[in-house]
């Protein structure tokens, strides 16, 4: 999947994280196991640190399954707007 720059800008805009460390963190996720509960984890807590917003256990779990039964949209960005 790959991402255009609007993208990139939208998050960075939203997230006040930038291109570089959003490519350096998917990195990190494809040398990942997405498919550990334990790697998802650290990624959660990575992405929760990145942003300085915290991940509420709850939520944290919801994503987890999410990843896990593969129910996370491939259009990403509709929800950046």
């Amino acid at each position: 999947m790959a991402f255009s720059d609007s993208f990139f800008k939208k998050v960075e805009k939203k997230t006040n994280v930038n291109k570089e460390t959003i490519l350096s963190l998917a990195n990190k996720l494809q040398q990942g196991n997405m498919k550990d509960e334990n790697v998802l984890k650290e990624v959660i807590h990575d992405i929760s640190k990145m942003t300085g917003r915290e991940v509420s256990k709850e939520k944290e779990q919801k994503i987890i399954d999410a990843v896990l039964n593969n129910k996370v949209p491939d259009n990403l960005d509709k929800y950046l707007d």
